[in-house]
């Protein structure tokens, strides 16, 4: 199954292929840079995802893709590149942690579709970028590099709940050099924080939950980070939105995903690898302890948080469906999501729609259009908090 969606959000490749401290790589096979009909393709295919930008600069024309961060050795522009609409590639590092590729245009054209489809089963991606004719006066007006992809500091826009109000993070999907699944001029960073911040203030509202964002701007938040952020804020579950792309039109809807059985596996082997060990389960240091111990004790935090992980994502697409909502016709899916990964409290990654639908593309771009997906989310969390805590106290900080 090949899909859109989140990156740096997805596990890479089986555990025992899998090399974390490797860069991705391009494979130059199924990769390239080539005329279609009146405009240019660029396809590349990574070993692995990564968070990347795009954007056009003139004087000479040229369209840009940054990446954190790509291992071209090897590679020569040859490789990618047939002569056409695009005049010249070049390719390699731009500064520690960071890498370009540049691609010379002959005529102007403008991004028209962005996005990286990641294979659930290999953790391999393939970034496509499509652009297409148009006028110099309009290329030269929307060139421009963007800020520098620095990561910002993150703070919270709720106070630390150490008790009362069960908190849940709302994590918006992608932001900042990371602009998820694009359409035109409609970036997935920018429609997920609006509904997030949306989402957010309908929580608080309700005077019943707490909510608190992993990220309230168009930054890049790691999403170690993002992790951190939840747990910060005590919180006792995480929800990160999402809009996925496909290349056809026709499916919509959102869709709920939890982490399948192998992806606990693999999980539990990456955030012991990955991640100090006094983060890794709230209130248990695991310091001194090695990776099997580690991992056999988140395994046993997630035989009760994976339970109730499943039954907050049927109890979104509930609420979704209560308040009329588009809802995929299979909205329960699970997968080998990172975002997911946390073993001491239950998440759910919600896809609010598809930006390649022009209905869902039309109701997550306006805030009339996502209040009835603003309503089921707040919905689902109260009912799902009530259910809970009557089956038995959820574990608070």
């Amino acid at each position: 199954m090949i899909r859109t969606l989140a990156l740096c959000l997805l596990l890479a490749a089986p555990a025992a292929a899998q090399d974390f401290s490797a860069l991705a790589r391009i494979d130059p096979a199924t990769s390239r840079i080539a005329d279609e009909g009146q405009g240019l393709r660029v396809d590349l295919q990574l070993s692995q995802t990564v968070p990347y930008r795009v954007f056009t600069l003139a004087d000479p024309m040229r369209v840009v893709v940054d990446f954190r961060e790509i291992d071209f050795g090897g590679l020569i522009p040859e490789d990618l590149w047939q002569y056409g609409i695009a005049t010249d590639v070049s390719f390699g590092p731009l500064r520690p942690g960071w890498s370009r590729l540049i691609v010379t245009l002959g005529s102007p054209l403008a991004v028209a579709q962005a996005g990286l489809t990641v294979d659930d089963q290999t953790g391999a991606a393939r970034l496509s970028l499509r652009m297409m004719p148009t006028d110099a006066a309009s290329f030269a007006a929307s060139a421009g590099a963007p800020d520098a992809p620095d990561t910002p500091d993150v703070s919270l826009d709720a106070p630390i709940q150490r008790s009362g109000p069960l908190v849940v993070a709302i994590d918006p999907g992608h932001g900042g050099v990371d602009p998820g699944a694009t359409r035109g001029k409609i970036h997935e960073a920018d429609l997920m924080l609006q509904l997030g911040i949306e989402v957010a203030e309908a929580i608080n509202r309700s005077g019943t939950l707490r909510a608190v964002l992993t990220r309230n701007a168009d930054d890049f938040v790691p999403l170690e980070e993002r992790m951190t952020i939840a747990r910060a804020a005590g919180a006792g579950v995480m929800l990160s939105l999402h809009a996925d792309a496909l290349d056809d039109d026709v499916t919509r809807g959102a869709s709920a995903y939890t982490l399948n059985a192998e992806g606990q596996d693999r999980a539990a082997q990456r955030m012991a690898e990955r991640h100090e060990r006094g983060d890794l389960l709230t209130g248990l240091d695991l310091t001194g302890q090695d990776d099997r111990v580690a991992t056999v004790l988140m395994d046993m935090a997630r035989a009760e948080t994976t339970p109730a992980s499943r039954r907050l994502a049927d109890a979104l697409i509930t609420g979704l469906r209560s308040t009329g909502a588009g809802v995929n016709s299979r909205p329960r899916r699970e997968g080998r999501l990172a975002v997911l990964n946390a073993a001491d409290f239950p998440s759910v990654l919600l896809e609010a729609g598809f930006l390649s639908n022009a209905a869902d593309r039309t109701a997550l771009s306006t805030p009339q259009g996502r209040a009835p997906i603003v309503a089921g989310i707040t919905a689902a969390l109260q009912d799902w908090a009530k259910a809970e805590a009557a089956r038995a106290p959820l574990k608070r900080q």
